[in-house]
């Protein structure tokens, strides 16, 4: 879970990219999968299993073979993500689902891995005099994917924040020309902001695809008070050369949402102060105005800035998972609603108590698990759905929701098919007795409406965000979603009772370490309940007569062009 928030903590291992094999699957599908479910099971004591219900049964045999010590922590790229992948593939070919990827189980992902291959050489350039800037001190550089020798020079212009808001609220590059020119754009956002507006809004790739839509040729990051409060230029030199992961496209080159005005890197404030000198713009009155929240001077400075990066790009294999529930009504039939799950963990990585398997339990081996079970009750019910329904097990989204940006961007639906909504089920927290449960992205759209109903038939209340600060709106795969213009949730359980008291305890001493591991207390009654909610909710989604929408006038249904938002 909460992927785009990790890439910058995690540790990285090697990636291996095995080809899956299961992509023509011919077993009778009353028996396929099965086998490896009734493995699964053998993996649990056979007198536990025995004393569950079938749908806890069925939940626990999914997480104990996902989250088995065997699969080694399910990184996107190697070869036990693929094993992985092959059991969501044979489980969803024994629930009578089709391939949903264009004929096939899977859907190939390519990744390319990209990190700065050596510290760079920036220079500004004022009156004829050459100012070097210093790595570490005055900037740092960071990777570019899709040019991996990135070079260039021109005058710069200061554009604040760098924000654009729909229907004509803010525009921070009114007035100013940034064609063919370097932007400097401040890092954060005002306050002010609705939490998740800000957190998308604050996100530096985001900032400089609107640069890139004005015509600018590079972007930089100018270090805010509140980030160098957070984690100084100087701390961060050491780890200049992280590496970042993101998708390979058809034409061979890798995804990034500014091509065209990379951000280059991060200007440190001694670094700021160097580039503002001599220019009408004061640094001191850009700093002073976040002070004081004030609009910040914008426009062009003085001299020109020579930038470069050199980056080392390595690439690996995966696939997300996808399976097809047919709809069912001839004129429906062509908008899925999609149910997605990340299948991907952390792999094997820094040793805790002697343990270095990062088995992912509850992240998200429970999530994929919920999902498949919520296939079985649309099987079970013996009524298909109305609207069609894509079941799709999503890789390497905790290298920054990659799999899933994928998927959204290219979902290889028939012709005239369209997305109109995702449900995200991502690390459910289930250790103890749910009585709420939380609806990422709600109140945004249709969609929170059904999870009312459906919560409420179960005895449970859909409840706020309790930890908005954590902006895990846009921390997890439905964001993707939401960024194509497509209505999305994300499912997370409660803190009601002991809710409160049991997420504490698992995101402060199991979330990404190897603890989160089938030692946890599961509580696999509140795993039946948490799916049988995310059946109904689909159920009616699928099934309403009206297609999804946003609610008239939501921010990112504006900003992403999304069914009912205007």
């Amino acid at each position: 879970m909460r992927g785009a928030a990790a890439r910058a903590r995690a540790v990285k291992r090697d990636n291996r990219g095995i080809e899956p094999r299961l992509s023509q699957p011919t077993p009778n599908p009353s028996l396929a999968g099965r086998g490896i479910l009734w493995a699964a099971l053998l993996l649990a004591s056979p007198a536990h299993a025995q004393q569950l219900p079938p749908e806890q049964a069925a939940l626990e045999a999914h997480v104990r073979f996902l989250a088995s010590d065997a699969l080694r922590g399910r990184e996107a790229g190697t070869h036990e993500y693929d094993i992985a992948a092959e059991y969501v593939a044979a489980q969803m070919l024994a629930l009578g689902l089709k391939p949903g990827a264009e004929g096939s189980w899977f859907q190939p992902v390519g990744l390319a891995a990209y990190k700065p291959a050596e510290k760079a050489k920036w220079t500004l350039t004022r009156g004829g005099t050459a100012i070097p800037l210093q790595f570490g001190i005055d900037f740092v550089n960071q990777g570019i994917a899709t040019t991996p020798a990135f070079a260039a020079e021109g005058q710069i212009v200061f554009a604040g924040y760098g924000l654009v808001y729909p229907e004509g609220k803010r525009d921070d590059y009114r007035g100013l020309d940034v064609r063919g020119k370097i932007v400097a754009i401040y890092a954060g956002v005002p306050e002010g902001l609705p939490g998740e507006v800000a957190a998308h809004l604050g996100d530096d790739d985001q900032k400089a695809r609107l640069a890139a839509a004005r015509g600018a040729r590079a972007v930089v990051i100018v270090e805010s008070l509140e980030r160098r409060s957070e984690f100084p230029i100087e701390a961060m030199a050491p780890y200049y050369d992280f590496e970042r992961t993101t998708w390979i496209g058809a034409d061979g080159k890798a995804h990034i949402l500014s091509p065209g005005a990379p951000v280059v890197g991060l200007l440190g404030q001694a670094g700021a102060e160097k580039l503002f000198a001599g220019s009408r713009i004061r640094w001191r009155d850009v700093l002073g105005a976040e002070l004081s929240g004030t609009r910040m001077p914008t426009g062009p400075l003085a001299g020109t800035l020579k930038v470069a990066a050199k980056t080392n790009v390595r690439t690996t294999r995966s696939s997300n998972v996808v399976g097809i529930l047919p709809g069912s009504d001839p004129a429906l039939r062509g908008e899925f609603v999609v149910l997605s799950a990340h299948l991907d963990h952390m792999g094997v990585g820094e040793p805790e108590k002697g343990d270095a398997i990062y088995n992912g339990a509850l992240d998200n081996a429970a999530g994929v698990a919920a999902m498949l079970e919520v296939a079985h009750a649309f099987q079970a019910s013996g009524k298909p759905p109305r609207r069609s329904i894509l079941f799709v097990a999503l890789t390497a989204e905790e290298k920054g929701l990659v799999g899933s940006s994928y998927f959204a961007a290219r979902p290889g639906l028939p012709a005239g098919g369209a997305l109109v909504a995702d449900i995200n089920l991502d690390m459910p927290i289930l250790t103890y007795p749910l009585q709420d449960i939380v609806v990422l992205g709600g109140e945004r759209s249709s969609l929170g409406a059904a999870y009312a109903a459906a919560a409420a038939a179960e005895g449970l209340r859909v409840v706020p965000d309790p930890a908005p600060e954590e902006m895990f709106f846009v921390r997890s795969d439905h964001y993707s979603f939401v960024q194509a213009g497509v209505p999305a949730v994300s499912i997370d359980s409660g803190p009601g009772g002991p809710g409160a008291a049991a997420q504490q305890e698992f995101l402060a001493s199991h979330y990404h370490k190897p603890s989160d591991d089938l030692s946890l207390a599961i509580d696999w009654a509140a795993a039946a309940k948490f799916t049988r909610v995310n059946y109904a909710a689909a159920r009616a989604i699928a099934d309403a007569d009206a297609r999804p929408r946003w609610n008239k006038g939501d921010f990112f249904g504006v900003a992403f062009g999304g069914h009912g938002a205007r």
